[in-house]
């Protein structure tokens, strides 16, 4: 899809985001900077961590805690973003496959948000940038997308997800971030935002030995997405692919 055909107004009319992402953390290096700004403008979000987080870190002493650990480094980066809801599903890190299970958590908790907005890591692999693209990246994103087209929006699919009141539901828009650079067609200005972002990811201490050089490299790849992005010197971007999924361009149907 072109750049050309994403409309202006693309957040008009956004009340309710709901994010999914692989492991604590990837929210906040992914979009941080995007979720702190539709905060500012009012939208809800919720995120949803899809595995425990037990292979990351850089320390012995935090083996024993790690998940716990995890799980609030991300509920106190969430709350400095004003995010109050955070998911997490609890599957092994290292280990998430797009299988019907996850699948079916996934069309659960989209039927039960109702957003018109499902950002999700990219499911296909980035091969400038190879960590971009974790196992568990592509998982998501994979997992993601199956849930979304067709099963979130056919009643005859999950439809046990029905009997419990949760109906069929048609998502707007499909965003992904980590994905191949020649995908990208949406650059969000997140100049206001990048000390938000910054702190956000500060409070994932366990996964970041190096906060000096964390803090360098995050500020770089901003300015590299604003550059790329065709925005004023100076400014810091965060990149996408946006996928219109039911929206007055696309086909309804199954």
């Amino acid at each position: 899809m072109s750049t050309a055909s994403i409309p202006e107004d693309l957040q008009a009319g956004v009340s309710r985001v709901l994010c999914f992402v692989a492991h604590p953390d990837d929210i906040d290096f992914g979009a941080a900077g995007t979720v702190a700004k539709w905060r500012a403008a009012g939208v809800a979000v919720e995120y949803c961590i899809m595995t425990d987080g037990d292979a990351g870190g850089f320390s012995d002493e935090h083996r024993p805690d790690i998940v716990e650990r995890r799980r609030e480094e991300q509920r106190s980066a969430a709350r400095l973003l004003g995010v109050d809801s955070v998911h997490f599903l609890g599957y092994r890190d290292g280990y998430l496959e797009p299988t019907v299970d996850v699948v079916a958590g996934v069309v659960e908790l989209i039927r039960r948000v109702r957003p018109q907005i499902v950002l999700a890591m990219h499911p296909e692999r980035n091969w400038e940038r190879i960590q971009k693209s974790h196992p568990d990246h592509l998982a998501c994103g994979e997992a993601v997308t199956r849930a979304i087209y067709p099963a979130v929006e056919n009643p005859y699919a999950f439809p046990e997800l029905a009997a419990r009141g949760l109906g069929a539901y048609r998502v707007p828009w499909l965003w992904f971030f980590g994905g191949p650079t020649q995908l990208e067609n949406h650059f969000v200005d997140v100049s206001d935002h990048v000390e938000d972002k910054m702190r956000a990811l500060r409070f994932h201490a366990s996964q970041h030995p190096d906060l000096d050089r964390m803090n360098a490299a995050v500020r770089g790849f901003l300015a590299a997405n604003a550059a790329r992005g065709g925005l004023p010197a100076g400014s810091s971007a965060e990149v996408f692919q946006v996928v219109p999924v039911n929206t007055e361009a696309t086909i309804a149907g199954f």
